[in-house]
């Protein structure tokens, strides 16, 4: 496994890599959802990439940017077990000099969910993964469900910015108690951690409903605000029943629709969801 620090020594690999090449781009702190990534890469490529990079572009002001988890000599151990071929560790003034000015937009799928509460947020995630397919240059990249938002986002800018390759979503990893498996997760504290199991049972009592004959999207988005709400140490910050292709609020399910929540669990802000139909 070939470890390289900048875009130019990613550049001189490149043509090392037999195609198809996978990418899975990352920020590090590595568990088994990313790792099942790095396995349907391999599944489906030759060769797979990595990237490691906390990107401060995606981070507003009151967010976790310099708290974020980072374990780059366990993230790489890991890698090396899953026989990745290369991984890119940039620094931040590789990826944005002096002087950068140029930010890629998706608009309208950027604006509800999670764009509404964390504004700037998407637009330093589609800058920061245009940058990365330009440099890795990949022929499919890998993207897991628990950021629905963020798939839907990135599969739209792939298609408007004519990349050659094929955004793939894979499904979410949870624990054994239904928690979607996320770096923030080492946030809780083993009281939270308990807690924290209320956002994938509020939603899936919401799957079930809706498996039962409950369309009225209203009536799923309040079984989940009832069930958060009987979890003192849990804090609804938004809950969404949305269609799935455009991500607009839906009033009535008559075709796939995205159960989607942020809750924050103490100081840690979760999220998850699930696909109705």
């Amino acid at each position: 496994m070939k470890v390289v620090k900048t875009v130019q020594e990613f550049r001189d690999q490149r043509k090392n890599l037999s195609n198809p090449l996978g990418f899975v781009p990352t920020m590090g702190f590595l568990h088994e959802g990313h790792l099942s990534l790095v396995r349907a890469a391999h599944r489906e490529c030759r060769s797979v990439a990595v990237s490691i990079f906390v990107n401060p572009t995606q981070f507003g002001p009151n967010e976790d940017f310099e708290a974020y988890p980072r374990d780059m000599d366990a993230d790489l151990e890991k890698l090396e077990g899953e026989q990745v071929d290369i991984v890119l560790t940039p620094d931040k003034d590789d990826l944005y000099p002096a002087g950068f000015q140029t930010w890629v937009e998706v608009e309208s799928l950027t604006q509800p969910l999670e764009g509404i509460v964390r504004p700037g947020h998407f637009r330093g995630v589609t800058t920061v993964v245009a940058k990365f397919f330009n440099i890795v240059q990949p022929d499919r990249a890998y993207f897991g469900q628990k950021d629905a938002q963020q798939a839907a986002v990135l599969r739209r800018m792939a298609a408007d910015l004519n990349f050659p390759l094929e955004v793939i979503t894979c499904p979410t990893l949870r624990e054994p108690d239904g928690l979607a498996m996320s770096s923030r997760n080492t946030y809780l504290n083993p009281e939270q951690r308990k807690a924290a199991a209320v956002l994938y049972r509020s939603l899936n009592e919401a799957r079930l409903a809706f498996e039962k004959g409950e369309k009225n999207a209203n009536s799923l988005r309040q079984l989940v605000k009832n069930i958060i709400a009987g979890e003192p140490l849990a804090r609804l910050d938004y809950v969404s029943c949305a269609d799935l292709v455009t991500l607009q609020e839906l009033d009535k399910i008559e075709r796939q629709a995205l159960l989607s929540m942020a809750v924050f669990i103490g100081k840690t802000r979760l999220i998850d969801n699930v696909i109705l139909g």
